[in-house]
């Protein structure tokens, strides 16, 4: 059976196509607080316009703060940095650093210039944060959906950060939030577009399983119908073959969309993510 993902359902983060979400996101963003942190905005990584990222700054960042960069989702044919206040405020809330980025997206480019991009966001950070209190050796690459996607091929496959002068040294662990690890076929054009074929396995994460990763906390909803949990499970099961250090979170009842929603205060007690997000970081 094909995934709904390769059959291009509209992605539900994406900010055009959802009705839900346009009404969602600016009453998410409403209930964010304005004070304990600061939002350094439109920081540039690289030379195009949307190489972009906001950096989430903690009044009181903790000592060699981790910094945390999240990659969003949209089927990597949509999203902005600017809808996910929420994930920034979050996080900086517990002294942690925290970079939402821009990448690249289709139709403007395709498999692999997006996972460069994130390259170089990563290289970015480690030359930059610990002016502002950050630890450059602690940086946890995350995502959601596609984004994950992006943090996930950063950590299994060396050659990105390589490009750009670093290796998986750089990465000291990734968190993967209902993301798409091995899904293919593909039946869309656009998506077969994006990755130079229905069956081209060189896209695939868990192809790549066999290499020495990062610790990873992958988490996912088991009602989620746009990328099923399928994914998290059979990628953690490849990487742990190969004596990588994995984690799955699997969270009865939630869907694509909830997952993420989760780590916001008012609809934290739907699933422990906030909690295990902080664990995981923490101890690394």
């Amino acid at each position: 059976m094909p995934s709904i993902l390769s059959r291009a359902v509209p992605h539900f983060l994406a900010i055009t196509g959802s009705a839900g979400v346009r009404v969602l996101v600016p009453a998410v963003n409403a209930v964010v607080p304005r004070t304990g942190y600061r939002v350094l905005p439109d920081r540039a990584y690289g030379p195009l316009p949307r190489h972009r990222l906001d950096l989430y700054v903690p009044d009181r960042p903790l000592s060699s703060a981790p910094v945390l960069v999240f990659f969003y989702g949209g089927s990597w044919q949509s999203g902005s940095k600017n809808i996910y206040r929420a994930f920034g405020q979050v996080f900086s809330s517990e002294g942690m650093i925290v970079a939402i980025a821009d990448y690249g997206l289709y139709p403007n480019v395709k498999y692999p210039t997006f996972l460069h991009d994130g390259a170089h966001v990563v290289r970015f950070l480690r030359e930059t944060v610990e002016m502002l209190g950050g630890d450059p050796s602690r940086i946890v690459v995350s995502g959601h959906s596609a984004g994950a996607y992006i943090a996930a091929m950063l950590g299994v496959n060396p050659i990105y950060l390589n490009s750009v002068g670093g290796g998986p040294s750089w990465i000291r662990a990734v968190i993967g939030i209902a993301g798409s690890y091995d899904f293919l076929p593909l039946y869309d054009a656009a998506m077969i577009d994006i990755f130079g074929g229905a069956r081209n396995m060189e896209t695939q994460p868990i192809k790549y399983a066999a290499n020495r990763a990062p610790p990873m906390l992958l988490a996912h909803g088991t009602k989620d119908s746009t990328v099923g949990a399928g994914n998290s499970r059979r990628f953690a099961t490849r990487l742990l073959s190969y004596g990588n250090d994995v984690q799955v979170k699997l969270y009865d009842g939630i869907g694509h969309l909830d997952i993420l929603l989760s780590l916001a205060k008012p609809w934290r007690k739907r699933t422990t993510l906030h909690a295990d997000m902080l664990q995981f970081i923490r101890s690394r």
